[in-house]
Formats: C-alpha cells, sequence, structure tokens
C-alpha cells in the first residue's frame, strides 16, 4: 500500500501514500467511535472501525487511486468502478490461506448499511479533507476545488453523523496550527527554563 500514491493527478506539496491515508483514516474512524460511545451512549467498536479503516482501500493495490471527479462522474463509471473494486478484492482475498480468507472476508465486504462503516467512510472523507487543508496551508491552490466538494460532502454526512459533527468542531482546526502553537509556545511566549536548548 505504501506504493500506491493518493492524489497522482495533482501537484502536491507533500506527497501520500496509501499507508498513511489509512493509517490516519483508522484513527480518525477510531475516535469517531469513542465519541459516539461517550456522547451519544452508542456501543461502537472503535478497534473494528479502526481495522475496517486500515482495509477499506485494499483494492487499489490493484486498482490504484482512480481520480474521485473520475470515479463520481457518473452512474455507470460508479458502477463500473464498483464492479472493479470488487474483482480486485475476491483476487487479493483468493491469494490469502483457505483457513484465513473468512477473517479477511469481513474486512474486505463489510456490511454496506452498518452504522460502524458509515463512521469508516466519514473518517475516510475527513482524512481526504485534512489533505486539502495541509495543501493548501503549503500554498497549493491546487486543491481549492477538492476541498470545498469534500467539505460539501461532510457537512452532508453530518446531519446523520452526530460524532462527525463533534470530530469537526473539535478537532479539525487543530489541523491548521503548528506543533508550536498546539502546545503553546508560539509567538516567543517563553519556554520553561528546563525545556530551553
Amino acid at each position: 500500500m505504501r506504493y500506491i500514491e493518493r492524489w497522482a493527478l495533482m501537484r502536491n506539496s507533500c506527497p501520500e501514500n496509501l499507508s498513511e491515508h489509512s493509517l490516519e483514516t483508522a484513527m480518525i474512524a477510531h475516535c469517531l467511535c469513542e465519541i459516539g460511545n461517550l456522547r451519544y451512549g452508542r456501543s461502537l467498536s472503535g478497534e473494528r472501525a479502526a481495522l475496517l479503516a486500515l482495509y477499506h482501500d485494499v483494492p487499489e493495490i490493484i486498482t490504484g487511486d482512480m481520480p474521485t471527479p473520475v470515479k463520481y462522474s457518473g452512474e455507470e463509471m460508479q458502477k463500473a468502478y464498483r464492479e472493479l473494486e470488487k474483482g480486485a478484492a475476491e483476487r487479493l482475498l483468493s491469494l490469502l490461506p483457505e483457513d484465513l480468507r473468512p477473517r479477511y472476508e469481513e474486512l474486505f465486504f463489510p456490511d454496506p448499511k452498518s452504522y460502524l462503516l458509515r463512521l469508516v467512510k466519514a473518517a475516510d472523507k475527513l482524512s481526504a479533507y485534512i489533505k486539502c487543508l495541509s495543501e493548501e496551508q503549503a500554498g497549493n491552490r491546487e486543491f481549492r476545488s477538492a476541498k470545498k466538494s469534500t467539505e460539501r460532502i461532510l457537512r452532508s454526512l453530518s446531519a446523520e453523523l452526530p460524532e462527525l459533527s463533534d470530530f469537526m468542531r473539535d478537532f479539525l482546526p487543530s489541523y491548521g496550527r503548528t506543533l508550536d502553537e498546539l502546545i503553546g509556545e508560539e509567538d516567543g511566549e517563553e519556554m520553561p527554563a528546563d525545556h530551553k536548548i
């Protein structure tokens, strides 16, 4: 997965591979579940969500990362891409030892109606949005359109997923801050004496 470059048709200030994206998606999915459990009385498995997120783009090992505007350019294209992804997942599954296949089949083909998978898909969109923010902050204007369209999708999803709305409110602002800003050592603030170099 580390060899599959994301956003390949766009100029990237900081390239991102599928492994990096999957890890970030897993961490966000886990957090969304924790928010759901603590704030909304749900009984979600954050561990299961993280695992689903780690494997959510596995078919791209074979297909590569299809640009989103192409993937969703029409109903026919969406259907064709779903079939391609399904075939790629089935092929990867067939390469596993037979006794392990049922365990991975659950990860490659999760229940499409489950609330957990909806949170994983939201985490996937959040990861894409965070990438757009990062590129924009680096002065890369090429991600503006992707940012706007992803933001529209997230706003729509957040109407049905309060966990997503909370994450966007509570965590997204941090993604635009430097480490110094996050830990309170911004703009000339003195570091404690025991932290000076």
